[in-house]
């Protein structure tokens, strides 16, 4: 979600105590619209980053260091100038704006004392840093408007700061209690319009998810239409605001993580206990507001570099599986047409045996097919440029041209089918990609393998070699089971790793891990076996398929052809067992 008027109020009451009577130490400015501002407080070291990037604009405290450009921007220099040594005096919260404004006591150039005020717009797009002096002029912001990107508001040094234009028809909900809400719905001209969509429409500084929270904290439900409430649904309506204004009003605020159960993403952030996703999440309360803000930011942007670079191989695998799908529908085309090889030899050993009434200049031969039971005359074409013995060797290199090239064709065609299956399983290996170290194993794989360039890998990527690890997994009676994330770890759990006496199990025909049941020198259990096909059923394209043919069969019988492609096994003995994977059992056999 983005940083809403409330959780900012949050945010705020705990930076007002954190940094509110700190000295500024030193000012960076890592990116264009971002500052982070070194504090001196009782408490030590503080560092505020304020950052105006339309995307995920937003103020906190940070631990991490930031790389910052060798030649500070001007805005950055004109701070130092202005504030560096400058005391904090506040941080406060102009009604329920989006907005934060830190004021500061310093000295200009004469050593006369002056106040300074930061002001942190923090409106998506329109998101700024704007720093201001005791008069309400502009002395500078990160983002300057003139009168060509806007003709509402311009905000350029010299001018004197005026406030983002006002939402029309919201209400500072701060100003109000439950009965004033309830009167201004009852007055709601569209009677159809859900009634989370009027609370967002009606109250300044509430999110979508809020407006969702305190409907369904109402009623029950986050979209019932307003049309649709009873008096009961009205009177819980405005007690349920009460509750939470009281709350923001008395900043009782707590910093909850939401994470979707289904895959472990973070889906948003809020200062309150949040039941409208009710089972679909887990909340963790975290330690801090900044801390909230840190890691919400930090997971969203690894997710985000996850699915770019996701995207990125996707998109490079996929053209090359593409490109070996033409070119094997070209190679069997071409198959197709030496089929009738046999067909040349044939009329070039007819001719050899006519020679005595052929000669140089007919067009064809009319001859006895002694190779059809039936012996019907037939006519062979002719060259007239050529002999009879040359129309027989021209027949003849036609055949031989056509049997090298099913030759040759035949192999290609099984080499282009070998790459397409393992393109195929490396498009699985993507999907079931978990982290960035996942992806750089994957990256080394397609190198290795000639998918990708090492040139390519270098513009993408300047990091160690991966330590990405495989999937682990405990049985429900205790066997420890591996799955490989991509073709060189099912390389190696298979042909390094394993035991020549563990279980190894694969989907049959169907692109997906190995999967490893380490017996440890036991006889495996049914449930043990059952299990470890289920899991490599799940990592595979079948994972949502029902009755999965999965074979197994002991590592000693797995061999690697030589020259084959990373992941590539063969086996004769075997078992297959069906299976039907199911997400939730196999996550609580998860080790993790």
């Amino acid at each position: 979600m983005p940083l809403d008027a409330v959780c900012l109020r949050a945010v705020i009451n705990e930076l007002d105590k954190e940094v509110a009577g700190g000295r500024i130490d030193k000012i960076y400015q890592p990116d264009r619209d971002e500052i982070v501002i070194s504090v001196r407080t009782a408490k030590g070291g503080k560092k505020l980053m304020v950052t105006a990037e339309p995307s995920a604009p937003r103020m906190h405290l940070i631990d991490a260091n930031r790389e910052n450009p060798a030649v500070p921007p001007m805005f950055c220099m004109l701070m130092r100038k202005h504030l560096q040594g400058a005391k904090i005096s506040k941080i406060s919260q102009p009604a329920m704006e989006r907005m934060a404004v830190i004021e500061l006591d310093t000295t200009d150039e004469m050593g006369v004392a002056v106040k300074r005020e930061l002001v942190c717009e923090l409106m998506g797009k329109y998101s700024n840093i704007i720093l201001k002096d005791e008069n309400g002029r502009i002395i500078d912001a990160v983002r300057r408007i003139d009168g060509d990107i806007s003709g509402k508001r311009q905000v350029l040094p010299g001018l004197f700061y005026r406030m983002p234009p006002a939402q029309e028809g919201k209400v500072d909900p701060l100003e109000l209690d439950g009965q004033k809400l309830v009167s201004m719905l009852e007055k709601c001209e569209d009677i159809t319009k859900k009634l989370d969509k009027w609370l967002l429409s009606t109250l300044l500084g509430f999110s979508p998810l809020l407006c969702r929270e305190l409907a369904f904290r109402a009623v029950g439900e986050t979209s019932k239409a307003v049309i649709e409430l009873t008096n009961e649904d009205k009177k819980n309506l405005s007690v349920a605001f009460d509750i939470l204004i009281n709350d923001i009003k008395s900043c009782n605020f707590t910093p909850n993580l939401i994470i979707r159960l289904e895959d472990k993403a973070v889906q948003d952030f809020t200062c309150f206990e949040t039941k409208q996703y009710e089972n679909l999440v887990e909340q963790t309360q975290m330690n801090s507001f900044s801390a909230l803000l840190a890691a919400f930011y930090e997971r969203k942007g690894q997710e985000e570099r996850m699915r770019r670079r996701g995207m990125d191989m996707i998109r490079t695998v996929t053209s090359a599986r593409d490109r070996t799908m033409r070119k094997l529908n070209i190679q069997r085309e071409e198959l197709k047409q030496t089929e009738d090889r046999d067909k040349y030899k044939r009329m070039g050993e007819l001719i050899s045996a006519n020679f005595y009434q052929l000669e140089k200049g007919m067009t064809k031969a009319k001859v006895i097919d002694y190779y059809d039971e039936t012996c019907p005359e037939i006519e062979i074409k002719l060259d007239i440029r050529l002999t009879p013995q040359q129309n027989a060797q021209k027949y003849f290199k036609q055949y031989q041209k056509d049997k090298t090239a099913e030759q040759m064709l035949t192999a290609q065609i099984s080499e282009g089918e070998a790459e397409l299956s393992y393109l195929e399983s490396v498009l699985q290996s993507i999907d079931e990609a978990e982290n960035e170290k996942d992806l750089a194993q994957l990256r080394e794989e397609l190198v290795q393998t000639g998918v990708l360039s090492q040139k390519q890998n270098k513009k993408k990527q300047q990091t160690k070699k991966s330590d990405s690890i495989p999937f682990e997994y405990r049985t429900s009676d205790g066997f420890s089971v591996w799955a490989g994330k991509n073709n060189l770890q099912n390389d190696l759990l298979s042909m390094k790793t394993a035991y020549k006496s563990d279980i190894w199990f694969h989907t049959q025909k169907i692109h997906g891990s190995h999967v490893i049941l380490a017996v440890d020198g036991r006889q495996p259990t049914d449930t043990a076996m059952t299990e470890a096909a289920k899991i490599a059923a799940y990592h595979s394209k079948a994972k949502h398929s029902s009755m999965v043919p999965v074979d197994y069969t002991e590592v000693r019988n797995l061999k690697k052809p030589n020259g084959s492609k990373p992941g590539f096994v063969v086996y004769n003995v075997y078992q297959t067992a069906y299976v039907t994977p199911d997400e939730s059992e196999i996550e609580k056999l998860r080790v993790k």
